[in-house]
């Protein structure tokens, strides 16, 4: 029973859902052929939106085809009548350049006919020279023959002797050359010993200072006058002993004088003489002690003084000896002129000259600088310094080119070598410079005296002026009696005139000046 009524219900069941489903089936179909009709319209709409927007856009291209065809059609007008304009005016330059060629034609052709006279007046021109050549050769063959008879010479006989006669003027006007070119070659190694001169001097403008035999010690006040003399004169006169000076003290103020011919000696005293009054204990005893102490000091000093020189020029493997005479030199005057201050400057001329010249300005230099060592013991022992020197350069291994230069300073001995010259010549340099020594200073005033009167004698000078310590003499004419070629001529006679008469170092540029001055008054 039960059975059954499960088994209809079942079957009631399923026959129901397939109803449904049925029905359903119904409804979507009707609902998607409503949808497929609606789609269908839509694709209608669609395709006919299509077509109206393609026509309008086939219209629209259309258009600007046209407007392009248009306005491509409207530049191609331009070009064409562009070049249409270019043909023409080509045309006319062509038509005128035809007619520029027609009329150089027509004057090419009037030249040639031109040209074509020239020849023939030449062609006959040529004819009548060959045969006025012709007679002229044969009047020379008969002049030939003339000569030969009257000279009973022949033609070859008479060019050998003229040859002859050319090569002996030849050989006289080379002799002639030969000779002014050796007097040139002369004058101008002279020129140019007197330029390497001057310019050494320019170079080394050195100043000078006189040395005195005297020294002045300033005193604190004037009572030290009294120290220093001491009791009876005892310190004065130990002061005196030990150096070797005398002491002055008169009635200058606050001042003492120290006198003596030897720098060395002065330079001891007075700096003792400082140190007592620093000091203040001034007696004998002390005074020995303290003087003995500056001796030793004053000693290196001589040898700082001597390698800061050698220093100075570049040298530095002297001796030691060597470099302590070289210091001694600074307390040593020669006419006046500090003898190692000199050396510096005769070391440095004759290694200028020497460099001038090609020549070993190392050897120049050194035996420039070592040339009056003998000087710094000459007063000590017997024998000239040249002597001295020799024999001090010997003992400490100088070399024999050294040596050499040294001895040949003073023309002692003949140079062998163009560096003892360059030696010899700087120390006369030094030595003659304004200045440079008392005694000559006379001789400088006296040079540039007669260097003026030698100019106011010649004729139609008006002013003469030494200047250039003596290195130009500046001569002012009178315009209205000397010209400018007289001028010219004038310089040359001074200049020659000065080297005959006058004896001095380097060389004198005289200057001759020609003003011409026009003057008038207003009234």
């Amino acid at each position: 029973m039960n059975i059954n009524i499960i088994l209809s219900v079942l079957i009631g069941g399923v026959f129901g859902a397939v109803a449904a489903a049925l029905i359903w089936s119904v409804v979507y179909r009707k609902r998607a052929e409503a949808q497929l009709d609606e789609a269908r319209r839509s694709a209608d709409r669609i395709v006919e939106d299509a077509k109206k927007a393609a026509e309008a856009r086939v219209k629209e291209a259309n258009l600007e085809a046209k407007e392009k065809l248009l306005q491509m059609r409207s530049e191609f007008d331009k070009q064409a009548q562009v070049r249409r304009d270019e043909m023409k005016s080509t045309e006319r330059r062509l038509q005128q350049k035809e007619e520029s060629l027609d009329k150089k034609t027509q004057q090419v052709e009037s030249r040639i006919a031109e040209v074509e006279k020239r020849d023939r007046a030449i062609d006959n021109r040529e004819k009548a020279v060959e045969a006025r050549e012709n007679e002229l050769n044969a009047l020379v063959e008969e002049q030939h023959h003339k000569l030969e008879q009257i000279s009973g010479l022949t033609v070859e006989q008479a060019k050998q002797e003229l040859i002859r006669g050319i090569e002996n003027d030849a050989k006289i006007d080379a002799a002639n050359i030969i000779k002014r070119i050796e007097t040139e070659a002369v004058e101008l190694g002279n020129q140019k010993a007197r330029k390497i001169l001057g310019m050494a001097i320019q170079r080394m403008a050195s100043d000078y200072v006189a040395e005195n035999t005297v020294s002045v010690v300033d005193l604190p006040s004037e009572d030290m006058k009294g120290r220093i003399i001491g009791r009876e004169g005892r310190n004065i006169r130990a002061l005196e002993l030990a150096t070797g000076v005398d002491l002055i003290v008169d009635d200058t103020p606050e001042a003492v004088i120290l006198s003596g011919f030897d720098p060395i000696r002065r330079e001891i005293a007075r700096i003792s003489l400082e140190r007592l009054m620093q000091d203040g204990r001034i007696h004998p005893a002390r005074i020995e002690e303290l003087v003995e102490k500056v001796r030793q000091e004053l000693d290196q000093k001589l040898f700082e003084e001597g390698e800061a020189a050698a220093f100075s020029l570049g040298i530095t493997d002297l001796h030691p000896e060597v470099l302590k005479l070289l210091g001694r030199l600074r307390y040593r005057t020669s006419y006046g002129q500090n003898v190692l201050v000199h050396s510096l400057e005769v070391a440095q001329l004759a290694a200028l000259m020497a460099v001038e010249l090609g020549v070993n300005d190392t050897i120049a230099k050194r035996g420039g600088l070592l040339h009056d060592i003998g000087k710094a013991i000459d007063r000590e022992m017997e024998g000239t310094h040249l002597e001295l020197g020799r024999q001090v350069l010997e003992k400490y291994g100088e070399k024999r080119e050294i040596i050499h230069a040294m001895e040949c300073h003073h023309g002692d001995y003949d140079p062998t070598t163009v560096e003892a010259i360059l030696v010899n010549a700087a120390d006369a340099l030094s030595a003659a410079r304004p200045g440079a020594r008392r005694e000559i200073l006379e001789n400088y005033v006296h040079r540039l005296e007669r260097l003026e009167s030698i100019a106011n004698s010649m004729d139609g000078v008006a002013k003469s002026f030494a200047i250039q310590a003596g290195r130009e003499l500046r001569i002012i004419v009178n315009a209205e009696k000397i010209t400018d070629e007289q001028s010219i001529w004038l310089s040359k006679d001074v200049a020659r005139k000065i080297e005959s008469e006058l004896q001095y170092p380097g060389q004198i540029k005289v200057t001759v000046i020609r003003e011409m001055r026009a003057v008038d008054y207003a009234k």
